[in-house]
C-alpha cells in the first residue's frame, strides 16, 4: 500500500487547517442567532433601510453588519442610479469621503510601528515648510487678521487628532477659511508638494491643542506618507493596507471596467426629490492630488474587511497590518478635557472619534467604540465591547437627509440579545 500520508503531506493538510480556521475568523456569513442577535429584531433594520429608499429619501442603501468576525446582515436596497433605475448591489462602489482618514492614520500609524516618527514629534520636525507656521488673531475693531507666534510647534499627536489649529476653508465663515478656499489650498489639479506650500504660507485657525477643529490635518497626513515612506501615497495605501487585506474595490479613482457599479451621487432639491449632486470630483481616472482626508471609493465589503482588521486588533484572516497596541493607541482619547469639541461622551483619537461615555454619547454601544463617516452619507462605527461592527453605504448630502446613522444603531443594538460580560 502506498503511504500517501508523507511528512510533507501532514504539513499541507496542517496548513490547510490552519488557513480554515484563520478565515473562519475573517467575516464567514452567519445567522443573527448563532451570535447573540436576534434575527427577527434585526429585521427592523432591514425594513427601515428598504423604507427610506421606498419613500425617496434616499436613493439607496447598502448596509452591513458583523459580530465576532461573523456577518450577519448584509442587504442592498433602492437604486445606484435613479434615471437608469440601475438597482443598488451589494459591491456597488461609492465615494467615501472622510472615511478615508482613517485609512489614512492607519498608514501613518504603520511607519510609526516602523520608529519613521513619534506622537510628540513637532510636525516641522517632518515638514520643514512648517517651520515658522503663525497663529491668525483677528482684530476685534477692523476684522483684519495679525499673525501670531504659536505657543508651542504643532505636535504629531495633534496633527492626527484635528487639534493641530488647521482650519478646512469651505466648512467655515472665519477669516482663515475664507484665506484657505481663495489659496484653493485642496485645489485638485495641484500635486501635495503644492498643498503643503500654501498651507505654509497661511496662518493657523487656532493655537496648537487649543481645540478640536475638523481640517486638513489627514491631507497633510497623506503628504507625510508619501514623505516617510518613499512611496506614493496611493501606491504605499495598495501595497501596505488594500492588497494585504483583500479590499480589491477600493482606491482613489474607478477604472473603467467597474464604473457600472459606481453609485451615483445625490441631494435634495427644492421639491424634496433626489437630484444628481453637482461639482464633484472626476472619478474615471487617477487624481493629481490624492486626497488622504477625502478621496477613496469603496464598497461596504471592503470596508468591513478594514474595520474587521481594525476590532481584532490589527490582523485579519493572518495578515497583520498593525500591532494590537498601535491600534488600542488609535482608539484611545488623545484630546485634552479643555479641547474637546466633539459632543457628548466623545472624544477623538488618531483619525477616529472616541466614544467614552455610551450613555452621554446617546445610549448604546459600548465604551471606546469608534467611529467616523464621509461627507456623502457614509458611516460606520467599530464597538470592541459588544464585537460588533456597522457598515453603512449611501450617496446622499443634504441638511434634510433622515438621520439614517442614529436610526442603524438604535436598530441594531435593540437586536442584541447577549450583552458582554460586564
Amino acid at each position: 500500500m502506498v503511504r500517501w500520508w508523507t511528512r510533507s503531506a501532514v504539513g499541507a493538510w496542517l496548513l490547510a487547517c490552519l488557513i480554515s480556521i484563520a478565515g473562519a475568523s475573517g467575516l464567514q456569513p452567519a445567522k443573527p442567532d448563532s451570535v447573540g442577535i436576534s434575527a427577527q429584531r434585526l429585521e427592523r433594520l432591514t425594513a427601515a433601510m428598504q423604507g427610506l429608499a421606498a419613500q425617496g429619501k434616499l436613493s439607496g442603501v447598502v448596509s452591513m453588519v458583523a459580530r465576532d468576525g461573523k456577518v450577519i446582515h448584509f442587504e442592498a436596497t433602492g437604486q445606484q442610479n435613479v434615471a437608469s433605475g440601475a438597482p443598488m448591489r451589494k459591491d456597488s462602489i461609492f465615494r467615501l469621503y472622510s472615511m478615508t482618514k482613517p485609512v489614512t492614520g492607519v498608514a501613518m500609524m504603520i511607519l510609526f510601528e516602523e520608529g519613521k516618527w513619534q506622537l510628540n514629534d513637532p510636525v516641522s520636525k517632518h515638514i520643514p515648510e512648517f517651520t515658522n507656521l503663525k497663529v491668525a488673531k483677528v482684530d476685534a475693531v477692523s476684522g483684519t487678521v495679525i499673525q501670531v507666534a504659536p505657543d508651542h510647534p504643532m505636535t504629531m499627536r495633534e496633527l492626527m487628532s484635528h487639534s493641530g489649529g488647521f482650519t478646512y476653508g469651505f466648512f467655515g465663515t472665519t477669516s482663515v477659511d475664507k484665506l484657505y478656499t481663495d489659496g484653493n489650498v485642496l485645489d485638485a489639479s495641484q500635486p501635495l508638494q503644492t498643498m503643503i506650500d500654501k498651507l505654509a504660507k497661511l496662518p493657523l485657525l487656532l493655537q496648537p491643542g487649543e481645540r478640536w477643529h475638523y481640517s486638513v490635518s489627514a491631507d497633510v497626513q497623506g503628504y507625510l506618507v508619501e514623505k516617510l515612506s518613499g512611496q506614493s501615497f496611493p501606491e504605499f495605501l495598495r501595497t501596505r493596507i488594500f492588497e494585504p487585506l483583500k479590499m480589491k474595490d477600493t482606491g482613489f479613482h474607478v477604472p473603467a471596467d467597474k464604473l457600472a457599479r459606481f453609485a451615483e451621487f445625490y441631494t435634495s432639491g427644492k421639491d424634496g426629490k433626489l437630484v444628481p449632486m453637482t461639482g464633484t470630483a472626476d472619478y474615471t481616472r487617477p487624481p493629481v492630488l490624492p486626497s488622504g482626508g477625502g478621496g477613496l471609493v469603496s464598497t461596504a465589503s471592503d470596508y468591513m474587511r478594514f474595520c474587521q482588521m481594525m476590532l481584532n486588533g490589527g490582523v485579519l484572516e493572518g495578515v497583520r497590518i498593525l500591532g494590537p497596541a498601535t491600534v488600542r493607541l488609535m482608539r484611545t482619547n488623545v484630546l485634552p478635557a479643555s479641547a474637546r469639541t466633539m459632543g457628548p461622551g466623545t472624544g477623538f483619537g488618531l483619525d477616529f472619534a472616541v466614544i467614552e461615555d455610551p450613555v452621554a454619547a446617546g445610549g448604546y454601544g459600548g465604551a471606546g467604540t469608534f467611529y467616523w463617516g464621509g461627507y456623502a452619507g457614509t458611516w460606520f462605527w467599530i464597538d470592541p465591547v459588544y464585537k460588533l461592527i456597522f457598515v453603512g453605504m449611501i450617496q446622499h448630502r443634504a441638511e434634510s437627509m433622515p438621520d439614517v446613522r442614529a436610526l442603524s444603531r438604535a436598530l441594531t443594538y435593540q437586536a442584541v440579545m447577549e450583552l458582554p460580560t460586564e
